[in-house]
């Protein structure tokens, strides 16, 4: 199976505008967010660094649309996501996002192809399970279960899931947060190997200042804030980053 190799644009796939995300806990409200203004471009790859508690989390939760900010606005191409009812939010979730997690989320009773089908029939244009599993090098263990296969092997069942419906936009919350250097190195080269060969805009968030060095945009969040944006003119590979 060959790809063409998608550049990525300068054109906007998502906007963000003063989006705030206010919790009440019943005597006090707490900020996740506070006015963030971001712009994602198509194909691009994205670094969201900052510790815990900066907001990292809830701002990929409202971008991939399992989360609705307290104000704000929040276009993803030409749909208003903040006017949308909970169907369309879940066609937007189906259609146009993937997710991956720290946590793999595989369900242990099916074979990795298995995994992978499950969504492709739920979707408009998938690739197949096969496809999937080759984009993140996995051929060779589709017919394995999880308990056969590594936490790295694993996470990348769970790229694979994620891709399989041709997402825009590729969300993924501390995806290495569970590996060694290794191995979280070969699940970065399937991210940015999908990222390169799919065209798909991608997004990490990570405590892991070593990981930015490979995007091409980062952001620094700080108390729900964006507190700096960093252009890297220069990108490291997967295998070039140590922590």
């Amino acid at each position: 199976m060959k790809h063409h190799k998608k550049q990525h644009s300068r054109d906007p796939i998502c906007i963000a505008e003063g989006l705030s995300r206010v919790y009440n806990t019943g005597e006090i409200d707490v900020f996740a967010l506070r006015t963030i203004d971001l712009t994602l471009y198509g194909g691009e790859f994205v670094v969201l660094l900052g510790p815990s508690g900066s907001g990292k989390s809830t701002l990929l939760n409202i971008l991939g649309g399992l989360d609705t900010p307290t104000s704000g606005q929040l276009r993803y191409r030409d749909h208003d996501l903040l006017k949308a009812d909970e169907a369309e939010l879940t066609r937007y979730r189906r259609e146009h996002v993937g997710f991956v997690f720290q946590f793999y989320n595989l369900i242990p009773g099916l074979t990795a192809r298995e995994n992978v089908e499950l969504v492709i029939q739920i979707s408009k244009n998938p690739m197949t399970a096969d496809q999937a599993l080759t984009l993140v090098g996995l051929t060779d263990r589709a017919d394995h279960f999880p308990s056969q296969l590594s936490g790295g092997e694993q996470q990348r069942v769970a790229i694979a899931r994620a891709i399989a419906k041709r997402p825009d936009m590729l969300l993924c919350d501390e995806p290495t947060g569970a590996l060694d250097l290794k191995t979280g190195q070969i699940v970065l080269d399937a991210l940015k190997k999908v990222n390169e060969e799919l065209g798909a805009t991608t997004v990490i968030i990570t405590h892991n200042a070593a990981i930015a060095g490979m995007a091409d945009r980062v952001f620094h969040l700080a108390d729900g804030r964006i507190a700096s944006e960093r252009v890297n003119k220069t990108k490291l590979k997967p295998q070039e980053i140590h922590w």
